[in-house]
């Protein structure tokens, strides 16, 4: 189930890997046998308490529950993460989320991501909308999105952070 991109490989993020990753970057290459770009280890601790309970029993890959490990080709390293955080909701819509290391921002690897993962599900027929949110301010996540076919729909607080944030939307298209 790995998806190829022209410059990124998105592998299934197991389980294992992922609870190797929390653990530390060292710990992850010594599993996973890849390089860790500075910043991922931190992107994973701040996921929410919800996916780290559930990664904790997990035994295999999910790509509704864990997402994609985002492994450039060329520097055979772990640069980011991409994937939905949970299955399509009832009304046939499911939220996309990724992420990129900072050093390997700005050379378009985020949108290879997000069109790499719309291309995925496209064939799920429960899947009728793609969502995101970012900030509610023009930043590279409204660019990527936009890029990749989303408008935005309106504005609403996300309540875990309480802060303002941006609710975008894309048709499934197979």
């Amino acid at each position: 189930m790995t998806i190829q991109t022209s410059n990124l490989i998105l592998a299934p993020h197991l389980p294992r890997h992922l609870r190797a990753l929390l653990r530390g970057p060292a710990e992850f290459e010594n599993v996973a046998g890849l390089r860790v770009a500075d910043g991922i280890h931190e992107q994973m601790l701040e996921a929410s308490a919800d996916f780290k309970a559930r990664l904790q029993t997990a035994k295999q890959f999910d790509p509704w529950q864990f997402g994609f490990a985002v492994i450039h080709k060329i520097d055979n390293v772990l640069i980011g993460t991409g994937g939905f955080p949970g299955p399509p909701d009832p009304d046939g819509v499911a939220e996309i989320a990724y992420g990129i290391a900072p050093a390997y921002q700005g050379r378009g690897y985020a949108t290879e991501v997000a069109k790499a993962l719309c291309e995925f599900v496209a064939g799920d027929s429960r899947l009728k909308k793609i969502c995101a949110h970012t900030l509610a301010e023009p930043n590279a996540s409204t660019r990527v999105l936009e890029k990749c076919g989303f408008t935005k729909i309106g504005e609403t607080i996300d309540a875990e952070n309480n802060l303002k944030v941006w609710r975008w939307e894309r048709a499934v298209t197979s």
